[in-house]
């Protein structure tokens, strides 16, 4: 079997990835930027890389790949200080992306899985109008929009070199480890937190780390993924309140949810600046996974309540 590379693998999602594909049986290479001396899986190659962007040189740890996963990228950088953030995104997410694939595709790469985001799609739908892969994309922040323009040189690659693209869309992806603001939300559950979310009615697609996880490593090999875009989910919107309903119930605590009007709420986190926050909270983005389901015959691996639950136990095994 052909070794996969596989960069970002000391993220959330890599370190899942690299341990699934080795239980399959894969020979796997991780990239890192700098050496990691403990933790890492011994069966697992380390290759180190440096910086990832548009001047890398890749061809020294290219050689006897099958196929690529690129996970790395710059991702949402709180408080970003840098002058001109659409820059520094493009410099890492396009330049860097496109960097590797022309030289994976010179070096006999077969298939590249590029690891984007549904926020190419855009932020948020009318209610019972999921996105689809056809869907024409409407990024609105710098991150979304550096890999809608990673995606498309991907496609023209993929044209001018006959290498295999699959471009893989999650919205946002949850399991054992997440961090930031789902980290955050299972935090103030179990701490007891009174929230004002009891009335937020909307409609949410997540993806449980598990369900990404399998889906990634089916479009590794599935001849019918050659050249295709999917977006990926769990299959189960959720609103707000219902997933910290079912949240405090994985984690055997009560739902402390206040009746605070929608409207209000979401007026006041604009006004403090935090419309993006509100958009989130309040807000639907659903995905529609009937491509991956008809085309590669993938099902979501867990359900959501199942997928929460581990979540909550490796968060309270971990306090």
């Amino acid at each position: 079997m052909d070794t996969v590379l596989v960069t970002g693998v000391t993220g959330f999602v890599g370190k899942a990835l690299c341990s699934e594909l080795m239980a399959k049986g894969f020979s796997v290479n991780g990239i890192t930027r700098k050496p990691v001396a403990s933790g890492w899986p011994g069966a697992m190659g380390q290759l180190v890389i440096g910086d990832i962007n548009g001047q890398t040189d890749w061809r020294q740890v290219l050689g006897h790949t099958g196929s690529v996963v690129h996970l790395a990228a710059r991702t949402h950088v709180l408080r970003d200080t840098a002058a001109d953030a659409l820059a520094e995104y493009r410099n890492i997410n396009v330049a860097g992306t496109l960097n590797l694939a022309r030289q994976a595709a010179a070096m006999g790469v077969k298939r590249f899985v590029f690891v984007s985001s549904v926020k190419v799609n855009g932020e948020n739908t009318p209610s019972g109008q999921p996105f689809t892969e056809n869907a024409t994309p409407a990024p609105l922040d710098a991150y979304g929009v550096s890999k809608c323009e990673a995606e498309a040189g991907l496609r023209q690659l993929a044209l001018e070199t006959g290498m295999e693209v699959v471009i893989i869309r999650p919205p946002l992806v949850y399991g054992p480890g997440v961090k930031a603001n789902f980290r955050t939300l299972m935090r103030y559950v179990d701490k007891r937190v009174p929230l004002p979310f009891a009335l937020i009615d909307n409609k949410r697609s997540l993806v449980a780390l598990d369900n990404l996880v399998d889906m990634v490593t089916l479009c590794l090999s599935h001849p019918a993924a050659a050249n295709q875009t999917f977006l990926v989910s769990d299959g189960h919107d959720v609103s707000t309140a219902d997933l910290l309903r079912r949240l405090a119930m994985a984690l055997n605590k009560p739902a402390l949810l206040l009746p605070v009007p929608v409207g209000l709420l979401a007026g006041g986190l604009r006004l403090s600046g935090k419309g993006a926050v509100a958009q989130r909270l309040c807000g639907n983005l659903q995905v529609d996974i009937a491509k991956a389901r008809e085309l590669l015959a993938w099902a979501p691996r867990v359900g959501l309540d199942e997928a929460l639950g581990e979540t909550a136990r490796h968060y309270q095994g971990s306090r």
